[in-house]
């Protein structure tokens, strides 16, 4: 999906539905500040207050971590920041396979896996374009965790929301989502601390952050999937 920096705003989010986050301009005491007023900052931007109980009807949506090792082909050269603390860098990061420059584009992340930035990533934003970085990040500049990382637009629930997922409804094709998957994505505690790219969003859409791409052909395994009418309750803080 495709980010917004997070010292931008508004925020958004990625992979055709795109998300937003950028190069984080935050340090930690800024994130503990940001953290500790977050109930502030919802009321000054608007944010939805979630859903009280269990919530049907639902779309969940999958981004990932783009691996350079499981694409091939031409090489296409990308240029942006070297480091975090840029905006719209014009600096040589090096020339990777075409289809990995395009699903992190997509996905908003990708791990660089040869070369002189091997072990490092390749990240993209819409406000900020691409940049090497230490890990994939959220919209305030933290790294984003497998199977614990969500986004949603503001409007439909606020940063810091918990849920869970209790009822996984079907494909885009109507049919059941494998046991095994809905397994996986239920017993998973999220929270939002991602957000879309504006217009990629909407209503009661989230977007479910599952980690490093597992090897080739990658967005044509059951993990790469899309929730329709599923169910969410809210978890504890």
């Amino acid at each position: 999906m495709l980010r917004t920096s997070p010292h931008t705003a508004p925020h958004g989010h990625r992979r055709g539905h795109g998300r937003a986050s950028g190069p984080a301009l935050l340090g930690a005491a800024a994130l503990v500040l940001a953290a500790g007023t977050a109930c502030a900052a919802a009321q000054e931007h608007g944010d939805a207050r979630p859903p009280p109980a269990e919530s049907p009807g639902w779309t969940a949506t999958v981004y990932y971590t783009a691996v350079e090792s499981f694409h091939h082909g031409p090489r296409r050269a990308v240029r942006g920041c070297p480091r975090l603390e840029c905006h719209r860098g014009r600096d040589a990061l090096g020339a990777y396979p075409a289809d990995f420059v395009q699903a992190v584009h997509d996905e908003g992340t990708g791990r660089i896996t040869s070369g002189p930035h091997r072990g490092r990533y390749l990240n993209w934003s819409y406000d900020v374009g691409y940049w090497l970085d230490t890990a994939p990040r959220d919209t305030a500049g933290r790294p984003l965790r497998p199977w614990r990382s969500a986004a949603a637009d503001r409007s439909v629930l606020p940063p810091g929301h918990h849920f869970t997922i209790t009822r996984c409804g079907h494909d885009d094709d109507g049919a059941a989502i494998d046991d095994a998957v809905c397994a996986r994505f239920r017993t998973t505690r999220w929270t939002i601390v991602d957000e879309f790219t504006p217009g990629l969003g909407g209503t009661r859409h989230i977007d479910l952050y599952i980690g490093e791409e597992t090897g080739p052909g990658f967005t044509d395994t059951p993990l790469y999937t899309t929730l329709r009418d599923a169910s969410l309750r809210p978890a504890p803080t």
